[in-house]
């Protein structure tokens, strides 16, 4: 690797007010606020809109589209192949 092109790799936490979590991980991401961890040091934060704790398909709120009886009602109303032959 070529020096002094790359940006800096540190430790960096990641919060998600929206499901109250938050994780500390490494990142090249930068952040003008910071926070202090549970091991005493003080790292940035970057703020997120949705994360595992608050993602649906994590959470296991996601909804389920009942697709078979939408296509079963359209044919109902409108018939099976109508117009096409």
């Amino acid at each position: 690797m070529k020096p002094g092109i790359h940006p800096d790799y540190r430790p960096v936490v990641f919060r998600d007010k929206a499901g109250d979590f938050a994780f500390l991980t490494r990142s090249t991401m930068t952040s003008d606020q910071s926070v202090e961890w549970e091991d005493g040091r003080t790292y940035p934060v970057v703020d997120v809109e949705i994360s595992s704790a608050s993602h649906p398909f994590y959470t296991g709120t996601q909804r389920v589209l009942d697709t078979a009886g939408r296509v079963e009602r359209f044919e109902r109303r409108y018939g099976r192949g109508r117009g096409r032959r």
